[in-house]
């Protein structure tokens, strides 16, 4: 479950942010552009909390 609400958050934000940077830009609009940009973000957002430690640490001395 938490694939799919990373997968779908990062798919509605990138939308989003392509929308509204390609009409500052003043080009077209692509949906396969920043559908696979949201791909890629997905993954590397799952790949970066992969490599994060998640036990506490002990000590910092």
């Amino acid at each position: 479950m938490r694939f799919f609400w990373t997968f779908f958050w990062s798919f509605l934000l990138v939308h989003m942010l392509t929308y509204v940077t390609s009409s500052m830009v003043g080009s077209a609009y692509d949906f396969m552009t920043a559908t696979i940009l949201s791909i890629g973000a997905a993954i590397l957002i799952n790949a970066i909390a992969a490599f994060i430690p998640d036990e506490p640490v002990s000590s910092h001395h």
